[in-house]
């Protein structure tokens, strides 16, 4: 098992531009949580610590960015950022196809393709998790009180069908140990730890690649979490998820 990188770090960099300094900081120390290893820019406020945007300020994080790596993805919070951005790329034609403004949510997206940095992600391929992460939550058919109703008789038959079955990355049963269940953190390690295989994992039917979507299973402490995986590597990616979970992530 292999994650690609430059050198010690994530192929691909993430600026992070803002109106404002502090939220620009706030949002990269999130991600950066989830995705240690990735350089994470904040871009926010004006030259003289103001709201607002600057040219200078977005281009010298850009330009940060790529040193040592093989391109950036860039997240704005509000439309002005993204002209300012535009402005960025479109002026120094050195940056074409190595910086890439993505259409995504400013916090969601962040995380999202930090952790698909981390685990060796292209620039397509990270700039697909941030645009991919402005519908994760508009979709969720939880209610709205928060209540996650038990594994239910599809959850059980997966589950016991798992255990039948010995064809590659098979689905196996494992119950959730952590208190707080399958929050931001844990997601992440598993995000990151799948990535590194060659085979896509899945639990509960979502893709484990994905933080948001894991996260948005709702996954409380005490619940049993079917993986499955298929493709080359399905065996060692299912069982090393299989002994994340069991493991307690380090929490229990």
């Amino acid at each position: 098992m292999t994650t690609p990188h430059v050198g010690d770090r994530a192929r691909i960099a993430l600026v992070l531009v803002s109106h404002s300094a502090r939220l620009a900081q706030g949002a990269a120390e999130l991600a950066a949580q989830m995705a240690p290893g990735v350089l994470l820019l904040p871009a926010g406020g004006t030259d003289d610590g103001s709201l607002g945007t600057s040219y200078d300020v977005v281009s010298a994080a850009v330009a940060e960015g790529l040193v040592g790596t093989e391109g950036v993805v860039v997240l704005a919070d509000l439309g002005s950022a993204v002209m300012t951005i535009e402005s960025v790329i479109e002026l120094d034609d050195s940056l074409d196809g190595r910086v890439v403004l993505a259409d995504a949510p400013f916090v969601e997206g962040a995380v999202a393709a930090a952790v698909t940095a981390h685990g060796g992600g292209t620039l397509a391929e990270v700039l697909a998790s941030a645009e991919a992460a402005g519908g994760t939550f508009a979709q969720s058919g939880a209610p709205d009180d928060g209540f996650v109703p038990p594994a239910g008789p599809a959850d059980q038959l997966a589950a016991a069908a798992g255990l039948e079955d010995d064809s590659p990355g098979a689905p196996r049963s494992v119950t959730l140990r952590n208190p707080l269940g399958l929050h931001a953190r844990p997601a992440a390690i598993l995000a990151r730890l799948v990535a590194g295989y060659d085979a896509k994992v899945t639990i509960n039917g979502v893709n484990a690649a994905s933080v948001l979507e894991m996260m948005k299973l709702g996954a409380t402490g005490g619940r049993e979490l079917v993986i499955a995986a298929e493709g080359r590597q399905a065996d060692e990616a299912r069982d090393a998820a299989v002994a994340a979970v069991e493991g307690g992530f380090g929490e229990v």
